[in-house]
C-alpha cells in the first residue's frame, strides 16, 4: 500500500531513524495491516490484532519497553499518507464475547 506513497528516500530516511522498528513498519504499511476505527487504529499482527491510540500500542514490545513499536510507526505513517482500511464503526463492537 505504502509503495506508491513513500519514496525511496522517505523509506531511508524511516528505516536510518527507527532502524529495525522502521522496516517493520514498512512492512505493515506494505501490506495494508493498518485499520482505522471510529475509535482506534488497529494494526494486524501475525498472530493478534493490535490496538494503537497515540503513542500507546497493546503489543508486547511497547508493553515491555514502554517506547515506540513497529505498529505505533506505522499508524503514524499511515495517518500522515492516509494509508489505511477505514471502517466506520467502533473497534470495541467487533469484540466477540
Amino acid at each position: 500500500m505504502s509503495e506508491g506513497l513513500l519514496t525511496g528516500d522517505m523509506r531511508e530516511m524511516t528505516v536510518r531513524a527507527y532502524g529495525e522498528r522502521g522496516r517493520k513498519a514498512l512492512r505493515i504499511l506494505d501490506e495494508g495491516r493498518v485499520k482505522r476505527y471510529l475509535d482506534f487504529y488497529v494494526v494486524v499482527g501475525r498472530g493478534d490484532e493490535y490496538v494503537v491510540e497515540d503513542n500507546f500500542c497493546t503489543c508486547g514490545d511497547f508493553l515491555f519497553r514502554g517506547c515506540e513499536c513497529a505498529h505505533i510507526i506505522a499508524v503514524r505513517i499511515s495517518r500522515k499518507l492516509r494509508g489505511y482500511e477505514c471502517y466506520e464503526l467502533w473497534y470495541q463492537d467487533t469484540w466477540k464475547l
